[in-house]
């Protein structure tokens, strides 16, 4: 009698442990992805009607959910369809189920099957066709499950279905001048899924990476927020906050962006590949006189072993070195976020302002919201062949704390990066040869001729020795854009610098002058500061125009 009433107490223990569970079919995956109809919502899943417009035989749907304990699990389906005689299987923990869909205006609850829970951990549950009559496949409102191994079961019950975001989190301290911030990026294979975005190099003011658009288009994306608390609609951007273009490399497509803030967005599409490493670097010209930071993203072409300017941002109300470094992993439409992704990220580095630079061997990790309130899971991160990485979805276990911090050994290898080898060298040559010899037709310049590249003028004759290029100058100057905007001047208090430190197009240009002449130098932007962005008023790319007198010269 004894045993009995500790089987029958056992048994009651068991059964108060275990819950109804009832899960969302909204929350579903299908493979292949579901389309979206115009307003971008799925056409399969939604809160109202859950499962719906199940047409497609080839279409499995999937459900996940996350088992603590062991035991028995039972699984019935909330179905309906209009037409009679259709038939699902279900699978799960490698058992199949066949199931008869009734017809019916109205969901009913179909016992799907029991089984037995031998470990704890996440599981699948596949729902595919085995016979169609009719449109429609079958609708599922919910997934019901009960029995002891669902205590304490962990499933998302929201309607995002995107795997969390994941970040790393690059502390600097607060008096750090940093005006460079370079990172390269690796996805290993078979982890560059759709709608993904491994983000390199972010900052306080934006953010740039490489993304996964569509099946057939790929993207390098660098984008800068504007100023204010406008969160959706770039319209209701006052033109004082707005982020303003400043330039951008060839093929770049520049435009703005809302929703998750505005600000100005450009893209470059290139077919980056899974398992090569790619190296993106940023900067930023902070102007306190402007109240404004111009922030460049230029990203490394491994083909051509060169660097290509993506684009200039000049942000206003900001002023500000690069702070707030960090590096992300998203998958940003959800359709696909029970997939695996990954991307290593390694040999970080800042530049400050003396040139000097610093190696990056700390990170935080920290995730999105998603991510804090445990609707999720599968994410996490870590170090791994001395480069940090980061990684969601798939619905695999982990072990990363929201905070932990990762530390990776500094190889010392500094970034080699020279911007006049540029990938679109060559193109600007030839805009820079129009742009010039146009000005001349239209009588805008004159020239005397051309030395290695650079125009120049005579515009009045010195007495005394050519300049060489060792020498040391004290000039005056004036410089100015292709359109007469004024950028620098010297009048009244003249500058004297070796001539060996300065741009390539004085270099060549003003060893045609005399001591006590005047020249005027036309410089091609390959000549002057190529594809780098230069104080608050000249542009990537941009040809220079100077009027200089040599008023002496220190050999």
């Amino acid at each position: 009698m004894r045993l009995l009433i500790c089987a029958f107490l056992f048994f009651c223990a068991q059964n108060l442990c275990a819950q109804n569970i009832s899960i969302p079919a909204f929350t579903g995956y299908a493979i292949p992805l579901e389309k979206s109809n115009e307003d971008d919502e799925s056409n399969l899943f939604s809160e109202k009607e859950g499962l719906h417009n199940w047409e497609n035989k080839e279409q499995q749907i999937h459900y996940y959910f996350y088992l603590r304990n062991t035991g028995s699990l039972n699984l019935s389906l909330l179905l309906k369809n209009n037409s009679a005689g259709n038939i699902i299987r279900v699978k799960l923990a490698d058992k199949i189920f066949s199931v008869n869909v009734p017809q019916s205006e109205s969901f009913k609850k179909i016992n799907v099957g029991a089984l037995n829970i031998l470990k704890a951990g996440f599981y699948d549950v596949e729902i595919f066709c085995a016979k169609k009559i009719g449109k429609k496949i079958a609708d599922v409102q919910s997934l019901e499950l009960s029995g002891a191994a669902t205590k304490d079961i962990h499933y998302n019950k929201k309607t995002r279905r995107n795997a969390a975001s994941v970040h790393l989190m690059y502390p600097l301290p607060d008096s750090t001048k940093a005006i460079g911030f370079y990172n390269e990026v690796t996805v290993p294979k078979n982890d560059d899924h759709l709608y993904s975005y491994f983000m390199a190099c972010g900052f306080a003011r934006g953010y740039f990476g490489m993304q996964v658009n569509s099946a057939s288009e790929r993207r390098i994306i660098f984008s800068v927020w504007d100023a204010g608390n406008e969160a959706v609609d770039r319209n209701k951007v006052n033109d004082e906050n707005r982020v303003r273009l400043f330039g951008k490399g060839e093929n770049v497509i520049a435009s703005d962006f809302g929703n998750e803030g505005t600000g100005g967005h450009s893209h470059f599409v290139y077919n980056w590949k899974p398992g090569e490493t790619y190296r993106f670097y940023v900067t930023a010209l902070p102007d306190s006189a402007s109240n404004s930071t111009i922030y460049t993203g230029y990203f490394f072409i491994p083909e051509s072993q060169k660097w290509k300017l993506i684009a200039s941002f000049r942000s206003p109300k900001d002023a500000k070195y690069l702070t707030h470094l960090y590096s992300f992993l998203e998958n940003f439409w959800g359709v696909n976020g029970n997939l695996y992704r990954k991307a290593n990220f390694s040999n970080q580095w800042i530049r400050t302002e003396n040139g000097e630079w610093r190696a990056l061997t700390e990170s935080t990790f920290s995730c999105d919201a998603t991510g804090k309130a445990l609707d999720r899971l599968d994410f996490g991160g870590g170090v791994e062949n001395n480069s940090f990485y980061l990684w969601n979805g798939g619905f695999e276990n982990t072990n990363t704390k929201y905070g932990e911090k990762f530390n990776r050994i500094n190889t010392n290898e500094k970034p080699t990066i020279d911007l006049y080898k540029n990938v679109d060298s060559a193109a600007q040559t030839e805009k820079d040869k129009k742009q010039i010899f146009d000005s001349i037709a239209a009588g805008k310049l004159d020239t005397t001729g051309s030395f290695n590249g650079v125009y120049y003028k005579i515009l009045k004759e010195g007495g005394g020795d050519f300049v060489n290029v060792s020498d040391t100058l004290t000039v005056n100057y004036n410089g100015s854009l292709m359109n007469g905007e004024i950028f620098d001047q010297r009048k009244d208090k003249p500058a004297t610098f070796p001539l060996n430190r300065l741009i390539k197009g004085w270099q060549i240009g003003l060893t045609k002058c005399k001591k006590g002449g005047t020249i005027r130098l036309i410089i091609p932007s390959a000549l002057a500061y190529s594809i780098r962005a230069r104080a608050d008023k000249i542009p990537p790319n941009s040809t220079l125009v100077f009027d200089i007198e040599v008023l002496d010269i220190k050999k």
